[in-house]
């Protein structure tokens, strides 16, 4: 359950229904949408402009893209669109166009390029593959290392082009690209033991990065991170399909448990040494970066709880033996800190900038390696900075996205190192920019709640080069549907706060009329649910139940982002209290309205959405009919450390906290239908969760519907999955509604 606050988006925030009775055809004079044309069909394929690649000169980008010549990586001039150059194909690489590479990137100096086939995918952002380095000038191209030994991952080259390190067997590596030489930096890596290079299952899943390997900025360090979890306890998982079916088994370190221990080490390349950084002693280093030098090794250390977090630096110029750091920064908050990637060092080396909410809200700020010196705050107001797109020093500048507009916008701004900020772009909904090296210019997506994305060039003052993709012909195949628009508004919940919440009514609503109501939430942290932005299959599902006679809601309740720190942590120590209140506020207000049939007012939600599906089911049986929860958490003392903790602490320090919002100490409230779905192979929100709601369920003797999918994720796709799943969640609630 990811929580990093840069982050656009959550796996698990989709949507599910409680709907009327099927409609056939001739009852509305347009065409009917059906799970098989959302999940199975590809009436409303997309137009995306994606995998972009701005060169270094800033005049050009490259694109992944499918030829007769098998995988091409093709070269376009940003100013005209045109291609000027296809830099590798499958053919060049592998004499072949069936062998297709999946991804690619360059060396610093643009001469060599690896390329990425047969990736093996293990957790949410890790995969496993085998690498190529291809030479542009020769098109030849070179495996990075023996495929017999298994597969790679995390392969980057340095950046001075000279080497390319990479991890496998939890083990460090780094071959010489002019000899293609491959040295082994470590020897004690581990399965569920020792990791070297990457990331544990936790980290990578909380703080948002599986890698674990940086290069100094000159190419002769190799600074990685080293996880010792043999004292973590492994968690196992059934995989079916054998006659004795084996059992999955990594560390996950559960709330109140134990986490690895983890160490940064640095390997000079050109006196072959291996040194460990020292700090203070702290629980967590959810980052490590390097400044403009090899001077300047960042070190993020974090105490358990979250609520403090400082940054050291070393020099490793010094040597690496016993590499001492010394702290530049610190923060401290009363409830928990957000880990970002938003920090930029300007070129001086002196300073940089950073985001932060130590007054309210997140807001861009100049710190000083000079801790004499105030840090300097670039941006202000009564909203957050959500994500920095980037550094222009030549004009110094910081791009970002921010709320200023509210919390269901997303904008584009920039601002000066003296202020000066502008937004970018004045239309609602939400923005977003990929920039040129030399931010000349960028790629802007737009897209609303109602509308597809839109993609045009523009330049760096915001002018429209050249349109790219407008998603022209869905919209023609949409206009066949007749599709209700999502409406945006506001109501106030019992404790007098205003949120945020929209609306999609069927064709022909009739004020006069009662409607059943399908409420669509999430509820969590980091995750907004009510935003001016396209939905995709989500908003399809929500737009087939308008068809069939629901009005379709949802709401973005306490503890959600985009609202400052004051709103975002009022849940702190207690996930679960006030969500379900205003959910709660949210069913009520929805059955005081005239055209509501308050008798028929139905929730759903996913992964911390199937959580407060269960509160809502039980803590508010009397407003809520049905509902269907999928991949929740039942008990947070089964979830891991880092997300747990972070708003919870221990289940030691906060045991009423854990225990007064946990759905399993609530299933004697149970009234409605219920429907209960997981995935055996959840490696995330494990399926024990589901199973020790069903045991409290049938201690309480209650009624409800349960389906498990052997051997699915968190995400519960694959073939037919997703398909055979929402058509089961609508057939629950044509018998249950």
């Amino acid at each position: 359950m990811q929580y990093i606050f840069h982050r656009k988006w959550a796996l698990g925030c989709y949507f599910v229904l409680l709907a009327a009775a099927p409609l056939s055809a001739q009852d509305f004079p347009f065409e009917l949408l059906s799970n098989e044309l959302i999940w199975y069909s590809g009436e409303f394929r997309e137009e995306r402009v994606g995998g972009i690649r701005s060169m270094n000169d800033g005049k050009h980008y490259t694109s992944l893209e499918r030829t007769d010549a098998g995988s091409a990586i093709v070269k376009y001039a940003y100013k005209t669109g045109e291609a000027v150059d296809t830099i590798a194909t499958s053919v060049r690489a592998f004499g072949s166009a069936e062998q297709g590479f999946s991804g690619y990137s360059f060396s610093a100096d643009e001469r060599h390029i690896l390329l990425t086939t047969d990736v093996r995918p293990i957790y949410r952002h890790s995969f496993a593959a085998n690498f190529h380095v291809y030479e542009t000038g020769t098109q030849t191209c070179t495996p990075l290392t023996n495929f017999e030994r298994g597969g790679q991952r995390l392969a980057a080259f340095s950046p001075n082009a000279a080497h390319v390190a990479f991890m496998r067997d939890n083990n460090v590596f780094i071959v010489e690209l002019a000899t293609m030489e491959e040295t082994q930096v470590t020897n004690d890596g581990e399965v569920n033991a020792i990791i070297n290079g990457a990331t544990d299952w936790v980290y990578e899943e909380e703080f948002g990065d599986d890698n674990g390997m940086f290069w100094s900025p000159d190419g002769r360090y190799l600074a990685f991170m080293r996880f010792d979890e043999r004292n973590v306890r492994e968690f196992g998982m059934p995989m079916y399909g054998e006659l004795y079916p084996d059992p999955y088994e990594f560390k996950y370190p559960k709330a109140g448990e134990e986490n690895a221990t983890v160490e940064v080490k640095v390997f000079d390349l050109e006196r072959k040494k291996i040194g460990t950084v020292l700090h203070p002693e702290t629980e967590y280093i959810p980052r490590v970066k390097w400044g403009v030098s090899s001077k300047q090794l960042l070190v993020f250390t974090m105490n358990r709880h979250q609520s403090i977090l400082n940054i050291q630096i070393g020099d490793c110029t010094r040597g690496v033996e016993q590499l001492i750091t010394r702290k530049i920064w610190s923060e401290q908050a009363n409830t928990y800190i957000d880990i970002t990637d938003d920090i930029t060092f300007l070129p001086d080396g002196k300073s940089f900038i950073m985001t932060s909410k130590r007054n309210e809200f997140n807001h861009l700020y100049q710190f000083f390696l000079n801790r004499d010196l105030e840090p300097v705050q670039l941006t202000s107001g009564n909203w957050d900075v959500l994500s920095v797109q980037g550094f222009d020093e030549k004009r110094k500048q910081v791009y970002f996205t921010c709320s200023q507009k509210g919390a269901t916008q997303t904008h584009l701004a920039r601002v000066g190192l003296k202020g000066n900020m502008s937004i970018l772009h004045e239309e609602a909904g939400t923005h977003q920019s990929a920039y040129s090296n030399s931010f000349d210019y960028y790629i802007h997506t737009h897209h609303t709640a109602n509308t597809p994305p839109v993609y045009t060039l523009k330049d760096r003052s915001g002018r429209t080069v050249r349109a790219l993709k407008d998603n022209a012909n869905l919209n023609m195949t949409l206009a066949k549907y007749n599709l209700q628009p999502k409406e945006f508004f506001t109501f106030t919940n019992y404790a007098g706060v205003d949120l945020n919440a929209w609306m999609i009514k069927p064709p022909s609503f009739d004020p006069s009329q009662s409607y059943p109501v399908y409420v669509a939430i999430y509820g969590g942290p980091g995750v907004n649910t009510v935003t001016d932005s396209w939905g995709g299959a989500n908003y399809y599902w929500h737009q087939l139940l308008a068809q069939q006679g629901y009005i379709v809601a949802s709401v973005d309740p306490r503890g959600t982002p985009k609202r400052g720190r004051e709103f975002e942590h009022s849940t702190y120590k207690e996930l679960g209290k006030l969500e379900t209140e205003d959910f709660i506020d949210f069913g009520e207000y929805l059955g005081d309205q005239p055209y509501v049939d308050t008798e028929r007012i139905g929730i759903q939600g996913w992964s911390y959405g199937g959580f407060m599906t269960l509160l809502c089911m039980t803590k508010g049986a009397d407003v809520y009919a049905a509902g269907i929860s999928v991949a929740p958490v039942t008990n947070w003392r089964y979830y891991d450390t880092i997300y747990t903790e972070r708003f919870m602490q221990t289940p030691a320090e906060n045991a009423s906290g854990y225990d007064d919002n946990s759905p399993v100490n609530h299933a004697d409230k149970l009234e409605g239908a219920l429907l209960l779905v997981h995935g055996s192979a959840d490696d995330n929100v494990h399926f024990q969760n589901s199973m020790e709601m069903v045991d409290a369920l049938v201690a309480e003797g209650k009624d409800f519907d349960f389906f498990a999918y052997p051997n699915r994720n968190h995400g519960i796709y694959g073939g037919n999955t997703r398909l055979h799943l929402f058509n089961m969640m609508l057939d629950f609630v044509r018998e249950n509604l």
